[in-house]
């Protein structure tokens, strides 16, 4: 693991020189602003979701407010980050959970957080490391999961795999910051079909895993190898 190590070090390092002021770009004021965003976020844009919000917190400026929209009246809000309903039912889920089980206040725990309607680890780790500063895990979008493979820090597809991978790497103060520079990075430079090698400042150390016909430098993760099909994570 000597190896995969260093390799991760040096990345940290390039990551950090070329985005050290990296950061969540949802817009949110409080926990709660947070993860409704970061529930709308999904499949979507946070450039649009930023358009969204302000219109819904004017209407639901807390979870108790949330818990009581109309249905229809809430689809219409979220309709633009597009699967308006399932996003929907989801918020409201969330907040009412958040009423009933936790007095109206977004809980600072990742087994609380995972057990209400919609919210996953991702958005978890999202809400853990952005609103409360807690280093619980690293976030795993799909960006993160394409640039963990190419960058050779893992061979899994599973978002939560992949996750123990980089934990396991990555010293748990940098957790946050990794994921922020990872995501900033696949959504600036590392594209999905046409990844800017010529112009990434990570060019030098990067193995290029499925891009071209470069190696990963050793083993990130055990357990058999991840199929080659299309990487995906999930909320």
């Amino acid at each position: 693991m000597t190896g995969i190590r260093d390799h991760a070090g040096a990345l940290a390092e390039a990551l950090a020189a070329a985005y050290p002021d990296a950061a969540c770009e949802l817009d949110f004021r409080s926990p709660y602003e947070l993860l409704a965003a970061t529930i709308l976020s999904a499949q979507c844009t946070d450039a649009r979701v930023n358009q969204v919000t302000p219109a819904l917190f004017a209407r639901f400026p807390d979870a108790a407010a949330l818990a009581a929209a109309d249905p229809a009246e809430l689809e219409e809000i979220v309709r633009s980050t597009g699967f308006f309903r399932s996003k929907a039912r989801s918020l409201l889920g969330m907040a009412r959970a958040v009423v009933e089980r936790h007095g109206g206040e977004i809980p600072a725990r990742m087994d609380d957080l995972t057990a209400l309607p919609g919210v996953g680890r991702k958005t978890a780790n999202v809400v853990l490391g952005t609103a409360f500063g807690l280093a619980t895990g690293v976030v795993v979008d799909t960006h993160v999961a394409r640039l963990s493979g190419r960058l050779g820090l893992s061979r899994h597809a599973d978002p939560e795999r992949i996750e123990r991978d980089l934990m396991a790497l990555f010293p748990a103060e940098s957790w946050v910051a990794v994921g922020h520079r990872l995501i900033l990075h696949g959504r600036r430079v590392c594209a999905a079909r046409a990844p800017a090698c010529g112009s990434c400042s990570l060019e030098s150390i990067c193995p290029k895993v499925g891009v071209g016909k470069k190696r990963a430098p050793g083993p990130a993760a055990r357990g058999p190898k991840a199929s080659r099909n299309k990487r995906k994570a999930k909320a």
